[in-house]
């Protein structure tokens, strides 16, 4: 049996956390070379998705420089970066709004018309309109880029999953800290909240709908 096609009226794109904190030396160098294939990958499916009018969104995180929305949390990585803020343990961000870090790489900058979804949590449902215009935009499947795939990337699946959503990871254009996480992820978790697919799969996909 074939594999069902990607109708582009129904899909819409999701770039998760593609910013300059996480994907550009700090030393001002540019995109950093364990970045640039995932970069490469992101723009290879920007263009695609972009020739074919399927609308464009950006999951950015959005943190208070306060900490006063910083997740109250205690976990067993990250202990270096658990501040006092407002008398509760939070969770320190690796940007804050209005800073330089927390802006889309220009590589893949938003263009008009783009959807730029503010989060303060990992998914990128949680607390935000991003499901409302989906709906309101008759879509019904999400292609998600980004990272880190363990963490952002795998909350929004899980929460598209969860909504009903038909939900494809592009691998390429996905990365986490580790090669190995990625690994697992792609193997043994995402293949059941969805597909797998290259970008260049994806985009046969659409241009197959």
């Amino acid at each position: 049996m074939a594999e069902p096609a990607l109708d582009p009226r129904r899909t819409a794109m999701l770039f998760f956390d593609t910013l300059k904190v996480y994907l550009y030396d700090k030393d001002g160098g540019g995109i950093r070379l364990e970045s640039k294939a995932q970069v490469a990958a992101c723009q290879r499916i920007q263009d695609a998705v972009r020739a074919m009018q399927i609308p464009v969104f950006y999951a950015v995180a959005d943190h208070r420089a306060d900490g006063a929305d910083w997740a109250t949390m205690i976990s067993d990585n990250n202990a270096d970066r658990f501040s006092e803020v407002f008398g509760r343990q939070r969770l320190r961000p690796a940007t804050v709004r209005g800073s330089e870090g927390a802006e889309v790489i220009d590589e893949l900058a938003p263009q008009p018309g783009d959807y730029v979804i503010k989060k303060h949590r990992w998914s990128t449902f949680q607390g935000t309109h991003f499901e409302l215009s989906l709906r309101t935009g008759s879509v019904d499947t999400l292609l998600i880029a980004g990272g880190a795939t363990d963490v952002g990337v795998a909350a929004t699946a899980y929460a598209a999953r969860d909504r009903d959503f038909n939900v494809v990871i592009l691998q390429d254009a996905c990365r986490a800290a580790r090669q190995e996480v990625d690994d697992y992820f792609m193997n043994h978790v995402f293949p059941r909240l969805g597909r797998v697919r290259t970008v260049e799969e994806t985009i046969g996909l659409l241009k197959a709908g």
